[in-house]
């Protein structure tokens, strides 16, 4: 379709609303008419009555019954021309004859096989254009209510109709959130995650700001919670929380590693050494002559015994081994992993207060072992949800965590183990990663290039929507996938627990 609507004569409105009323009779709740050249994939249609852009239609067709559309684009054309708006402007009255023209995407219909299915046979000029029915959109769309694997994360916008998210599509299939800076990332992923925890899925939040506690605290109770049978609910029963930083955050427990499990290629892993083919064999030999020696030791044995051989090639993966030592994530007892994980509950791994090197090796070294576990079972399925994940997987360089996190999104869902990718900076993420995930929930975004790579790796997402995306109010997202046919508006449903990213006040009220 051209991207302009047709030239059309200019009419007064008015004649067109009530010229016809036994058209209108006969098809009530009309509110336009299909003209001009048809096709079968969209069609325009005059406007007779309120409708916005993003609302949902029916059409009439001949061999396949109503048909679902989404209003894409409106225009009002007029015959107000520049020399009759200055006369205006001078205070002439003007009669200004108008017209409302829409476009509009068709979604499809269900066929006897329950499969969506376009039409093959193009629309008819002068057919009826009526507000689609709920009934029409929960079938064609393939919106389902009440399916046990549902994540209820919102409304259909300006439907009472709630959208669920089958989770374990999410598990094998992946998610991003994408927002500008105060779009509501943490708020919906907070959603996202009473949902998971309410349906007993185990999950692990990498959260550099310490913002996902605030899910063991009931939130405040309101009259449009109670709108979306939302009621205020705190989960600190299925919430453990670990910390680098326990000084920092107080109601976490503390995260250790135990040098005594690890092998030299793990802690090499853990460190910025360059020359890794030369420090691999040399910390490898040392670790065999401690290890024989004693059954547990620490990181300064290791240091100790490096600098004894008195090896100048040494002397960088001991300024290394140095700064591990300094950051106190060793231990003679290290966290289990069955400590990290639990069936059923949220394990929070809170890097605030912990500088961005030392929360990638970290994030690294956690990720790498249930990736390892999950592959042997020996973890449950679960979801790792990546907060500001562009710090552990940019596009451009590298972190610790980079390649593990590539790993996961290429082959995690084999085994079970998904990932939620969020992220500000869609431009800026690797994206090979965000290319893996295959649910995505979009909010307001208005950097060109951050939408030019959201438009690049989400499918299905109309020359319309991607306008709409830098419009976005604040609490509705579009999402696509997780079980749905099509990309959905999407109102986000009001959180059960205490929100935990509000913005800090300079000022209070």
């Amino acid at each position: 379709m051209d991207n302009d609507f047709q030239d059309e004569t200019i009419e007064d409105s008015s004649a067109e609303y009530n010229e016809d009323t036994t058209y209108q009779d006969e098809h009530p709740g009309l509110i336009g008419i299909v003209y001009g050249d048809v096709g079968t994939a969209e069609l325009k249609c005059s406007v007779m009555a309120p409708l916005e852009k993003g609302e949902y239609v029916q059409v009439p067709h001949e061999s396949c019954g109503p048909v679902l559309g989404q209003v894409d684009r409106m225009e009002r054309k007029t015959n107000l021309s520049v020399d009759k708006a200055i006369k205006m402007s001078q205070g002439e009255l003007m009669d200004i004859q108008e017209k409302v023209l829409a476009e509009i995407t068709i979604i499809g219909y269900r066929d006897e096989q329950g499969l969506l299915q376009t039409p093959r046979a193009p629309f008819k000029a002068g057919s009826p254009v009526t507000r689609a029915d709920d009934e029409l959109i929960t079938k064609v769309i393939g919106i389902k209510c009440g399916e046990k694997t549902g994540a209820f994360i919102g409304m259909l916008s300006g439907h009472d109709i709630p959208i669920l998210l089958d989770i374990n599509d999410m598990v094998s299939k992946h998610v991003s959130i994408l927002a500008k800076t105060g779009g509501g990332k943490s708020y919906v992923t907070g959603v996202l995650v009473e949902e998971l925890l309410k349906h007993d899925a185990t999950v692990m939040v990498i959260d550099p700001h310490g913002e996902y506690g605030s899910l063991r605290d009931p939130g405040t109770p309101s009259e449009y919670a109670e709108k979306f049978g939302i009621h205020p609910r705190g989960y600190a029963d299925q919430i453990a929380e670990f910390s680098p930083d326990t000084k920092t955050n107080k109601d976490a427990k503390p995260l250790r590693f135990t040098l005594g499990n690890l092998e030299a290629r793990d802690i090499i892993s853990l460190t910025n050494v360059k020359n890794v083919r030369q420090a691999l064999p040399a910390l490898k030999k040392v670790l065999e002559m401690i290890k024989a020696t004693k059954p547990t030791f620490s990181m300064k044995d290791i240091i100790r015994t490096l600098e004894a051989q008195e090896d100048a090639q040494n002397v960088n993966l001991i300024q290394e081994l140095l700064y591990l030592d300094d950051i106190n994530i060793f231990a003679e007892r290290g966290t289990k992993l069955d400590e990290l994980v639990q069936k059923g509950k949220m394990t929070i791994l809170n890097l605030k207060g912990t500088a961005p090197d030392i929360a990638g090796l970290i994030v690294n070294r956690v990720l790498t072992s249930l990736f390892e576990m999950r592959k042997i079972n020996a973890i449950p399925p679960m979801l790792v949800v990546v907060d500001e994940a562009v710090n552990y997987c940019p596009q451009q360089g590298s972190t610790a965590a980079s390649k593990i996190i590539r790993t996961i999104a290429a082959e995690g869902r084999k085994f079970g183990l998904g990932m939620v990718v969020i992220t500000q900076r869609a431009a800026k993420i690797d994206k090979n990663v965000l290319s893996q995930c295959g649910t995505q929930i979009i909010l307001k975004i208005t950097n060109p290039l951050d939408l030019k790579a959201v438009i690049s790796s989400v499918e299905g997402l109309t020359a319309g929507t991607t306008e709409e995306i830098q419009q976005l109010p604040l609490g509705i997202a579009i999402v696509c996938g997780a079980g749905l046919q099509v990309p959905l508006f999407i109102r986000v449903r009001p959180r059960e627990t205490r929100h935990g990213g509000e913005n800090v006040k300079i000022i209070e009220d």
